[in-house]
This record gives C-alpha cells, sequence and structure tokens, in this order.
C-alpha cells in the first residue's frame, strides 16, 4: 500500500471508529438495552423497496439517538436497539413477526410498519402484551379508530383501559380525500380506480368512490391481487370502452404497481392527452419508479409528509443522508418510521421509564415535538376522551396534522425533490393543478 493510501486507510479508521468510541467513554452506557421491534416488508409480496428504506431510516434514527447518548432514562443512558422484522406484507407474517419481539427479542416499544393488513393484524397482540406502538406508515382508518369502537366483528381494543397503538402516517380518510378533492377541483366526469385486494387497498378505494360518486362522478372498480403480473386482460377491458376514462388511480403498493403502471402507458392508455395518470404510491421514490416505469412521465402521485420545499432542517439534515446513501429524495416512508423512533424515545424520556408502558403511553398522549414531518401531538386519547360528533374515530390517537399533497412529474427522470406540487393550492409550486402531457 502507497502513503497516500495508508493516511486514507488510518483516517478511516480514526474518524469512523471514534464517534461510537466517544459515545462508549462519554455517555457510559448502562447494561441493559433499550429494544424497539420495528415492522418492514422485506420480501415479496410485500413492498420491498419500502421496506428495506423503512430499516435504513429506523436503524439511522437508532444511530442518531446513540450518538446523543442514547435514550436517558432518569439520568442513566441506555443504548437503543432497533430490531426489524420482515413481515412480507401478509398480515399473518405481521402476527407472527410481532410474537417474536414481544416473546424473543424482549421489545419494550413498537414502530413503523407499511401495511395496512400487518397493523391491523398485529396490534392484537401488541396490545394484549401491553407493548406501546408507533405506526408509521399504515393507512386503513380502523388502525386508531379500533381503540375505540368494534368493527369487522371484532372488540374493540380498550373499553376503560389503557391503548398502546399510535399512529403518525396518515389514515386513508384523509389521503383519500385530497385526491378526491383535487380530481373534483379538476371538473373530470369519469374515473377508474386500481385497487389492491388488501386492507389498505379496499376501504381506500370505497372511500374514495363514494366521495366521487357524492360529487356526481361516474366510477368503476377493478381489483388487483398483489404478486401480479400481466395486466393486459384489465388494460384491454379499459382499452375497449367507448370512451377513454378522464383519470385513472393506481391505489396499489410496490412492485405491482410499478409494473401496471408501465404496462397502462406503454398501451398509451395514461397518461395520455385524455386520460390523468394518479400512480401508485411509491412512485415518490423517483430512482425506483423511473427504473421501473419509463413511459410514466406526467403521472401524478399523492405524497404524505412534509414536501421538499417546507423542509426543517431537521428534515433536511435526515434527507441528506438519504441523498448520500440512496442517490434520491427521502419520501415519507423514510421520514415517517425515522419520527416514529424518535417520538416513542421521546415519551420514554419525559416517563422517565422503558418498563412502564402506561407511564409511555401517558406521555406520548402528551407529546409536543418537532421532527421531520412536523410538530407531534395527539388531540385525542385518555388525556381528551371525548371526541365530538363530526370528529371521526379514526382521530383517536392519530396525529392530526400529515402534510398531503398531490404531485406530479413533468420531465423524464424527473427527482421528486423537483416535481411539480399541483394540489392543494396553498402548497403549489408552478402555478397550476395540472400539467397536462406534451406541455
Amino acid at each position: 500500500m502507497n502513503k497516500l493510501g495508508m493516511i486514507f486507510l488510518l483516517a478511516a479508521l480514526f474518524l469512523l471508529p471514534m464517534s461510537a468510541a466517544e459515545a462508549e467513554t462519554d455517555c457510559n452506557f448502562a447494561d441493559e438495552v433499550i429494544k424497539f421491534g420495528a415492522f418492514a416488508p422485506l420480501s415479496a409480496p410485500g413492498a420491498v423497496l419500502a421496506g428495506v428504506v423503512i430499516d435504513w431510516a429506523v436503524q439511522q434514527a437508532a444511530d442518531d439517538i446513540n450518538a446523543e447518548c442514547g435514550i436517558k432514562i432518569n439520568g442513566v443512558n441506555h443504548r437503543l436497539e432497533v430490531i426489524t422484522g420482515d413481515t412480507e406484507g401478509i398480515s399473518e407474517r405481521g402476527q407472527a413477526v410481532a410474537e417474536r419481539f414481544i416473546f424473543d427479542e424482549g421489545i419494550h416499544g413498537a414502530v413503523a410498519g407499511f401495511h395496512s393488513a400487518v397493523a391491523l393484524a398485529a396490534m392484537g397482540i401488541l396490545q394484549e402484551n401491553r407493548i406501546p406502538t408507533v405506526w408509521g406508515g399504515p393507512w386503513n382508518d380502523n388502525v386508531t379508530a379500533n381503540g375505540i369502537i368494534e368493527y369487522e366483528g371484532r372488540p374493540p381494543r380498550v373499553n376503560d383501559g389503557v391503548d398502546y397503538i399510535f399512529r403518525i402516517s396518515p389514515s386513508w380518510t384523509m389521503v383519500g380525500a385530497v385526491i378526491a378533492d383535487w380530481l373534483i377541483s379538476l371538473g373530470v366526469d369519469d374515473v377508474i380506480i386500481l385497487a389492491e385486494n388488501t386492507d389498505f387497498g379496499q376501504p381506500a378505494a370505497a372511500d374514495e368512490k363514494a366521495r366521487l360518486e357524492a360529487a356526481g362522478m361516474r366510477v368503476e372498480q377493478f381489483n388487483i391481487e398483489l404478486g401480479t403480473e400481466d395486466f393486459v386482460p384489465i388494460l384491454s377491458r379499459i382499452e375497449l370502452r367507448p370512451e377513454p376514462t378522464d383519470a385513472i388511480h393506481i391505489i396499489i403498493t410496490g412492485d405491482t404497481a410499478l409494473n401496471l403502471n408501465q404496462q397502462m402507458a406503454e398501451l398509451g392508455i395514461a397518461p395520455s392527452q385524455d386520460t390523468i395518470c394518479i400512480a401508485g404510491y411509491d412512485a415518490e421514490q423517483s430512482t425506483q419508479f423511473w427504473a421501473s416505469v419509463e413511459d410514466g412521465n406526467y403521472c401524478a402521485f399523492n405524497r404524505t409528509g412534509v414536501i421538499p420545499s417546507l423542509f426543517s432542517e431537521r428534515a433536511a439534515e435526515l434527507n441528506r443522508k438519504y441523498e448520500a446513501y440512496w442517490n434520491d429524495t427521502a419520501p415519507s416512508f423514510a421520514m415517517e418510521p425515522y419520527d416514529s423512533v424518535l417520538l416513542l424515545a421521546d415519551a420514554m424520556e419525559r416517563a422517565g421509564a422503558f418498563g412502564d408502558p402506561d407511564a409511555i403511553v401517558a406521555a406520548l398522549e402528551t407529546s409536543d415535538v418537532e421532527l421531520t414531518q412536523g410538530r407531534y401531538y395527539f388531540e385525542y386519547g385518555s388525556h381528551n376522551p371525548d371526541l365530538p360528533e363530526d370528529v371521526p374515530k379514526f382521530m383517536w390517537h392519530q396525529w392530526p396534522d400529515p402534510i398531503i399533497t398531490v404531485m406530479q412529474y413533468f420531465e423524464f427522470g424527473q427527482s421528486s425533490l423537483d416535481a411539480a406540487v399541483v394540489y392543494p393550492p396553498v402548497y403549489q409550486t408552478h402555478g397550476t393543478s395540472y400539467i397536462a402531457p406534451g406541455s
């Protein structure tokens, strides 16, 4: 090895371990480690791209917390370990992961998540074992509403006891309202919804369909099984319609959505001069989107979470780390899991305990902390249990202020950082609510 190479090697050896070594020396960590379990789809048929991003985000959060001497409980520093479990996006696997977390790993809290089916399946055992949980990803309304109501024949999590389940991602009703309001504002008459046949896709599609039909639109829905690769039978039916539809909304996650989007674009169905393309949830991950949907220019997509133009310094710092690692803009499914770890850690510090679930829940309910996506607080819970009649039941333990926007690509290969925000008007970046293909 030459002298210059030796210098770089020594510099690397010196710089990389130094923060860890200093943390060991200066932080004086206690022997007992605090453990969080993170739910993520790391293999098919789940949204694998989102899963690996979630894993990166929760590990980055743990690294950042440990670099600041971990979670401080009554003056004692505890190292945080986040264990990621592969749910495969399947409800049964999510429940199995929860059981492993609780009975084998001995977790003190649960975070992240992505698929609603997983959250709905896992939260029963999390509740029964009093595991404080901050979901950052699932959208099904019942993820939080099930704390105080019964649905699908299942009993509510809580009668007079403590509810251990919280959510910082929006519910579908919150997200779907923005998409529906955008389409209504554009004056479209005819919409096709392509929805995955899951606990996320079906309620989401039903809610949006009801909103659009209430506004006088004609809505046709096709259901898709995750893992489907050939969409020609469905797309052929769409092509054979007497008149092209005004808009097609893909309410599907993962590779299934990307493959469908590309096949639809290849056939010239959407995006087109006649039909608005609203891509699936993963479209904001621009590198992967363009690798899979090369004909997807002018597709719109919804973004949940703070938009790049409104990044705080904390959000910008996480985005810098994300860009350095992934060469892309940090999506909401990086920021939500990251914040879920920090929020739960903050509650433990304020509770002065990591082994007292009820105290942690009380601290979570009174959260007031600024993280990457904004100021987190929970308006309704045991600290404020009376929801007014006009407040949806899902607002129980639900962060009420996520930013939800409709964005649109207008150049091939464009970063989602540069995509146009077209709705709501207050966040518009290009002075228009829709960019017609070719304009």
